[in-house]
Parts: structure tokens; C-alpha cells; sequence
């Protein structure tokens, strides 16, 4: 694991890229927020883990692709800008900024766009 972040570093680290295969997904806590990682052939997206429609848990749901699918209602977002896809969802999922380091996924601390819904 990487030591820590620098002072005013916008991002933290949060897991190992060997622990989350392509084609998978794996939530995690990260700094008292619920974010989600997928791994898809284009790359590891996080976005908030909760639905904006059900507030269900998107790692209980499905990822194909760069779409991922919530269990209770089957809204889909795109992992990648977190944009609805099919509803019951109107709001799309705030989604953060990743990048490996040292074999270690880190994310940003806040989301790059701030369109989830109240």
C-alpha cells in the first residue's frame, strides 16, 4: 500500500488493482462516503454506490460493460459519467476521478461532477 497522500492531495488511495478483476465491481467505504469501483476493458470508474432512484446499493446489482444495473428497479448508469441510462432513475450518480499508482487504485475525494440529485 502507498504511504500518504501529500498535504492538499485530492486523492486517496483505496485498493489494490489486483483485488478488483475486469468486468467486476467492489464498493468500499472511502472516507465516510460508499463509492463503487468497476473495472471495465476501458479502464477502473468509482461512482457513489447508493441509487438515486431506490437508494439500493449498486454493488448488490450487475456491471456489464460500462453499464451498471441497480437490483431493485433496474435503473442503468454509465460508469464512466454516471448518466442514466434506462430509469426508474432521473438523477444520474456523482462520479469521481481515479487513477493507479504503485498497483494501487486511488481515487479523487470529491466528484467531478456534482449533478446527483436531492
Amino acid at each position: 500500500m502507498s504511504g500518504p497522500d501529500p498535504v492538499g492531495s485530492d486523492f486517496h488511495a483505496a485498493l489494490p488493482l489486483d483485488k478488483l478483476r475486469e468486468g467486476s465491481m467492489r464498493a468500499c467505504d472511502i472516507l465516510g462516503r460508499e463509492v463503487l469501483f468497476c473495472r471495465s476493458p476501458e479502464g477502473v470508474f468509482a461512482l457513489d454506490n447508493i441509487c438515486t432512484h431506490a437508494e439500493e446499493r449498486m454493488s448488490e446489482g450487475r456491471l456489464r460493460g460500462t453499464r451498471v444495473v441497480c437490483p431493485l428497479h433496474g435503473a442503468a448508469f454509465d460508469i464512466r459519467d454516471g448518466r442514466v441510462l434506462s430509469g426508474p432513475a432521473t438523477q444520474p450518480l456523482s462520479v469521481y476521478s481515479t487513477r493507479v499508482v504503485d498497483g494501487i487504485i486511488e481515487v479523487s475525494r470529491s466528484p467531478k461532477n456534482e449533478s446527483q440529485g436531492s
